[in-house]
């Protein structure tokens, strides 16, 4: 980089121009072949600070970093906040905490990098397209480490991140970590039923009876997109997310308001897959449509039906994605139970800078024995998938 270039601090997505924001991110499909991510478009991201979802009352206090030139055109940014816990991350790290403050560190505040409430992998370090984007990345990377030191914060973290972003984040310091989720890779399929074939026979009858199962007492399933969102529709499924988010998580995250301003902003990139029984929607699941893929993000239920909650968020998912042609279906965090619904284990990544040595040196020995866990785990997993022999899938 040159001396033109400079890094600022931003707290609020309102005060950055969704234009250059989205420069950044891609509209949609870029040269270098990135296909549109929508959690990372400026609509999603400033639809959870203005709704009250992530804010600095709730523990996310933006710390943005935006790398532009002396003209002030933004060329390279970085979603990022600094968090008091560790709450809506999924890459967990409660562990390294409590160890440390034992230790007598303190390891809140830190700095996270990341979507919040949302467990998908996306660019992260973004670089404005028609440029080589590796001094930006680079830049961005160092940019982050400078914030956490003066600001005498534990750490950073950046998580989610793709797999060709990790060398970058490694030459700058930044620890390796994986984990695992389940992915449905759609391999040309034109039908549900062409999918089923591909898998062994006890596993495909065993599908199909569980989506008979799963429609009895006359339920019926929806696709709401676009102008099939409206306020009315957007009231239910808040009510099937509280109901649940509240059993699960004890607070659900994201606020009525969140709804309504990604309604308003992104609903083309929404799909809400809604189950009708007696007159009335009782269940729903939260879908975005990116370039190439569908990601579930979560679900609720104000009645409980058998096979109910796979039918709606996984069977229904690979039917939208085969018929609108997507290569894959990412449906969200953890879940070894989607791998008999042909959902198979995918690598994700993160990095992780530790300001303190010893804290440092404590979670790369335990990074480097996780990562051969994980990897293990998911060779073992993929070899016990539900397809025939011969018919393993690949994301």
């Amino acid at each position: 980089m040159t001396d033109a270039i400079n890094i600022r601090i931003e707290q609020s997505f309102t005060a950055i121009a969704p234009a250059s924001w989205n420069r950044l991110a891609g509209a949609s499909k870029r040269d270098d072949g990135t296909p549109y991510n929508p959690f990372v478009s400026h609509a999603y991201l400033s639809a959870l600070e203005e709704s009250g979802s992530a804010t600095a009352e709730t523990g996310w206090l933006g710390q943005h970093l935006l790398l532009e030139d002396a003209d002030g055109f933004l060329r390279g940014a970085l979603a990022c906040y600094v968090k008091s816990h560790s709450q809506g991350e999924y890459v967990f790290d409660h562990g390294w905490a409590d160890a440390f403050e034992r230790a007598g560190g303190r390891y809140y505040p830190k700095l996270q990098c990341s979507v919040p409430f949302t467990p998908v992998t996306g660019p992260r370090l973004l670089a404005v397209e028609g440029s080589d984007p590796q001094p930006v990345q680079e830049a961005l990377a160092a940019g982050l480490k400078e914030l956490a030191r003066r600001h005498r914060l534990s750490s950073a973290h950046v998580t989610f991140v793709p797999a060709e972003e990790m060398p970058t984040l490694a030459r700058a310091g930044f620890l390796h970590r994986t984990d695992q989720q389940f992915h449905f890779a759609n391999q040309g399929y034109g039908s549900y039923d062409d999918f089923l074939a591909t898998l062994a026979s006890r596993k495909r009858k065993a599908l199909k009876k569980e989506r008979r199962a799963a429609l009895d007492n006359g339920i019926t399933i929806d696709w709401l997109t676009g102008n099939d969102l409206t306020e009315s529709i957007w009231d239910q499924f808040f009510a099937f997310y509280m109901d649940t988010g509240g059993r699960k998580w004890g607070r659900p995250y994201l606020t009525r308001a969140f709804y309504s301003l990604i309604g308003e902003r992104m609903a083309d990139d929404i799909l809400l897959v809604m189950a009708r029984r007696g007159g009335r929607y009782i269940a729903g699941a939260i879908n975005f449509i990116g370039g190439d893929a569908l990601y579930g993000r979560h679900w609720g239920c104000i009645e409980d039906h058998p096979f109910l909650h796979f039918e709606v968020c996984y069977h229904q998912a690979i039917d939208f994605a085969i018929a609108k042609g997507l290569q894959r279906v990412e449906a969200g965090a953890q879940g070894e139970h989607k791998l008999a619904r042909g959902y198979m284990p995918v690598t994700t990544h993160s990095a992780h800078f530790i300001t303190h040595p010893g804290l440092a040196r404590a979670v790369a020995d335990y990074l480097e024995r996780e990562r051969r866990d994980v990897e293990e785990t998911g060779e073992f997993l993929a070899e016990h998938g539900p397809f025939r022999k011969g018919e393993r899938q690949s994301d």
